[in-house]
């Protein structure tokens, strides 16, 4: 059993990693034939302002230049990254867990949040400074099974998915220019980290094949795990106590907890992420750089801001924008394409 588990979570992993390894295949080979190192953004100012930037902080004997060690570029996951509507794939992860689960177990059934997702009331499931009828979602679908047990859940779970919008895979939901974005920065020696409020276990079942991001390099929301042997056998049990949520003004903190520099670049997409970027681009004694991503085409993803169906609400940081210098991508206008391959 443990050997065709753990069979099954090499099969999905590798199966993801070959389409994260064509996609950027894909999009290298473009770069190279255009001489361009980011294709897929348009000759617009978002794209200016990052060359201007990496050109500077990189350019020894420049005023602007940063040394190597101190190259931290942080990027929110989604919204960012990649497509989080209709819901957040982590979302989507845990509802499917309790649609599967509940019609077996009537203590999951009846509770209240369990009952709200299954009658589709995501207003109740939304509710709260941190969303907390989704937090207890979460809680119910992500704790009480070793750490092997979830990775493997997730594993089955991401080889199964097909967006209901695009009928995607998700290594297929990725920005296609966020993604040359990333091998940009790595390319001219910054070492990228996702900070997200997405639960760092989750994240890190497919940053790597998925964005090239080793799973040390992913901050998110975090729970106490605990040590136990079972049969003999080290485990780390996952629970839900001590939980520390990665988003709004608990992002610096994580950066400070699990990176430990400062950075100089951060990508976002929220207002959750405002006081990511406001702890990278204020008072930074080194240059720095903001960028949001603001979701403006319809046709090609989706378009919002003040008033999301779920998450990715923008309005504060949108604001404070035009006051910090933080680049702004106009979705529709900036980027040539959204997704790896259009349809």
């Amino acid at each position: 059993m443990i050997a065709s588990r753990f069979a099954h979570r090499a099969s999905a992993r590798s199966t993801l990693a070959f389409i994260g390894i064509a996609r950027l295949a894909f999009g290298a080979g473009c770069a190279a034939r255009q001489g361009d190192p980011l294709p897929s953004w348009s000759d617009t100012a978002p794209k200016a302002a990052i060359v201007k930037f990496v050109e500077e902080v990189t350019r020894e004997g420049s005023v602007e230049f940063v040394p190597v060690s101190e190259r931290i570029a942080v990027f929110d996951n989604d919204g960012t990254l990649w497509c989080e509507y209709p819901v957040p794939l982590q979302a989507a992860f845990a509802f499917d867990e309790i649609r599967r689960r509940a019609p077996n177990e009537p203590q999951l059934a009846a509770d209240p949040m369990v009952q709200a997702l299954l009658a589709g009331d995501m207003k109740t499931l939304l509710a709260g400074a941190h969303h907390d009828g989704l937090l207890k979602i979460l809680a119910l679908t992500h704790a009480g099974m070793t750490t092997d047990d979830f990775d493997a859940r997730v594993d089955a779970w991401m080889a199964a998915y097909r967006h209901p919008r695009f009928d995607r895979s998700l290594a297929d939901l990725t920005y296609q220019p966020m993604q040359e974005l990333l091998r940009y920065l790595r390319a001219n020696d910054f070492k990228t980290f996702i900070v997200s409020g997405g639960g760092a276990d989750f994240m890190r079942c497919w940053s790597e094949p998925v964005y090239e991001i080793p799973p040390e390099q992913v901050v998110g929301s975090t729970a106490q795990v605990k040590f136990e042997l079972r049969d003999g056998t080290p485990v780390l049990v996952k629970t839900t106590e001590h939980v520390f949520v990665d988003d709004g003004p608990g992002k610096p903190v994580g950066i400070h907890e699990f990176i430990g520099r400062r950075p100089i670049a951060c990508f976002g997409n929220s207002d959750g992420d405002q006081a990511m970027l406001e702890y990278t681009t204020i008072g930074n004694p080194r240059p720095s750089f903001g960028l949001i991503v603001h979701h403006t085409d319809a046709e090609r993803e989706y378009a919002y801001d003040a008033h999301p169906s779920g998450s990715g609400k923008l309005t504060t940081a949108l604001e404070e924008a035009r006051t910090r210098g933080w680049t702004v991508v106009d979705m529709r206008g900036d980027w040539k394409r959204v997704f790896p391959v259009e349809r």
